[in-house]
């Protein structure tokens, strides 16, 4: 069961502002930009040229969890005020393989708590296609780095 809340986003951000704050991180390096805030969601894109791939000429599965990440983090950090968020654990199941294109992710939470946040985040491929499905644990921290 996913978590659908109209009021989840503390930290108002807009994707000009998400996507200039990841300049010159791995985000730019993989080419991930942010697209789309939902009253739920976040979504990101990554294209997928040689740049990704592994050495079968195939999206590495490193850089779908990267993205699957960078989306969730992201999210996660919105959903916080005065505080910021870091990855405790993520997985993922790698389910199609991509060649070229590009990928799209979207995250959703499930748990948004006091001290703990959850988020599944699915990446498609341009038809549509589901090609990894990720869950990604945060944890809200309240003080500076």
């Amino acid at each position: 069961m996913q978590l659908i809340n109209n009021e989840i986003w503390k930290s108002k951000q807009t994707i000009d502002q998400l996507n200039t704050t990841s300049q010159n991180t791995l985000v730019s390096t993989l080419e991930i930009k942010f697209t789309q805030i939902t009253d739920n969601t976040l979504v990101a894109t990554m294209p997928v040229n040689s740049k990704h791939h592994q050495y079968m000429g195939i999206l590495h599965g490193g850089a779908s969890v990267a993205l699957a990440e960078t989306v969730g983090s992201a999210a996660a950090k919105m959903c916080v005020q005065n505080g910021y968020c870091v990855g405790i654990e993520i997985n993922a199941n790698h389910l199609k393989s991509v060649k070229e294109g590009l990928v799209t992710a979207t995250a959703t939470p499930f748990h948004i708590g006091k001290a703990t946040q959850v988020w599944e985040i699915k990446i498609t491929n341009e038809a549509g296609q589901l090609i990894c499905i990720s869950r990604l644990t945060m944890a809200n921290q309240y003080h500076s780095i």
